[in-house]
């Protein structure tokens, strides 16, 4: 016991400045925990405002000077935060690792550029159409593979991901290679026409984003949250427990292949254009990458994680071929040196720090980075 004293003693001191970020955040979120309840509405007032003034210029001639921020808002940061979330009740959540989420995204795109071009539906019931059919994929994925753990579920999900790009490639009915034009934009709100203007679109993906996250706290907090983390940390006491793993592990594949499609209906509206190498793996990855930078499981760090995973690469666009060499390094240092994410909540720091990887199953195997390798093998 002693020596484990020690070593939660000295890790910090090893990990040097990033550590001190960390402990900040862990102090903003021990606050939130023991806020009351009028502290609370008073921090999601301010990010209401925040969130109504961000397309101002004068941010945006800091925060994005290279491209037009507006835009970069809705795309690649509204979008990925967006989809960060869907991807979270998934990997954050349930603990089961989805590398091919775009699949979803690319269904709720195509949903709403095929049905609108073709028949002409209308936007909205595009988007709900596109949901539900990404939903009904999510189901028909999970069915047969969900019995599967780890990296095996991984490389299912990986394939599945490409087959939905490859078939979207050669199928000609959907424009094959060629994609689809004129997708339609969303009809008037209030008065406000969805054209080129990129800032109406920003508006709507905050709308989108805000119900996606009372939807996901919702769940959270739930019966259906609680089933999700039991079968996160352990999947077969969950199961001798009586939770019925597989019924709930294929709910989560279908509400965040909802989430999905809802990003791409909201996308498509905006692009007017969509081919199938709008969708490749490395968006998945890309969006993985913020759920675990953010610390996943803890839906304000998955927020911080998608915003930062979009931004910084637009922000140092002046750096040219460079800026990705050096976005890669600063992730692979923050996974190196804080492993757990920039805000993750306290369960899942101490799966990660008990050995679980922090992802439940997935990293049963994988010392955290304060468990005492000798324990650990004494105990196998």
């Amino acid at each position: 016991m002693k020596g484990d004293e020690v070593t939660r003693q000295e890790t910090p001191a090893k990990r040097g400045g990033l550590s001190a970020v960390g402990h900040g955040f862990d102090r903003m979120r021990d606050w939130w925990e023991h806020a009351k309840v009028w502290q609370r509405y008073l921090v999601y007032i301010a990010l209401v405002v925040g969130a109504l003034i961000l397309p101002a210029p004068a941010i945006g001639q800091f925060m994005s000077p290279g491209s037009d921020w507006t835009t970069v808002l809705v795309y690649p940061i509204g979008t990925y935060i967006l989809l960060a979330v869907g991807l979270n009740v998934v990997v954050g959540q349930a603990g089961l690792l989805d590398l091919g989420f775009v699949a979803f995204f690319a269904i709720g795109g195509y949903s709403v550029a095929y049905y609108g071009t073709h028949f002409g539906w209308n936007y909205w019931a595009t988007v709900v159409f596109g949901i539900a059919l990404a939903a009904v994929s999510g189901v028909i994925l999970g069915a047969p593979t969900l019995r599967l753990r780890g990296d095996y579920l991984a490389i299912v999900t990986l394939g599945f991901g490409e087959i939905v790009r490859i078939t979207a490639n050669n199928t000609d009915e959907i424009g094959g290679a060629r994609g689809i034009t004129g997708v339609p934009h969303p009809p008037p709100i209030f008065g406000t026409k969805f054209l080129l203007d990129p800032a109406p679109y920003y508006y709507l993906m905050v709308a989108a984003i805000a119900l996606v996250i009372i939807f996901s706290v919702r769940l959270q907090k739930s019966r259906v949250g609680r089933a999700w983390a039991a079968i996160r940390e352990d999947e077969d006491a969950a199961e001798l427990m009586g939770v019925p793993t597989f019924k709930f592990k294929l709910l989560a594949f279908a509400i965040g292949a909802m989430i999905g499609g809802l990003a791409g209906g909201v996308y498509a509206g905006k692009a007017v254009f969509i081919e199938p190498n709008t969708f490749p793996f490395i968006l998945s990855a890309t969006i993985l990458a913020a759920v675990v930078l953010g610390g996943s499981g803890n839906l304000p760090g998955v927020i911080l994680g998608a915003f930062l995973i979009g931004w910084l690469p637009e922000r140092f666009r002046d750096f040219a071929d460079y800026r990705i060499l050096v976005f890669g390094g600063v992730l692979v240092l923050m996974m190196a040196l804080r492993p757990e994410g920039l805000l993750p909540s306290r369960r899942r720091k101490a799966e990660l720090h008990e050995g679980t990887g922090g992802m439940g199953t997935m990293g049963a195997e994988v010392p955290g980075p304060d468990t005492d390798v000798s324990t650990t093998e004494a105990a196998k």
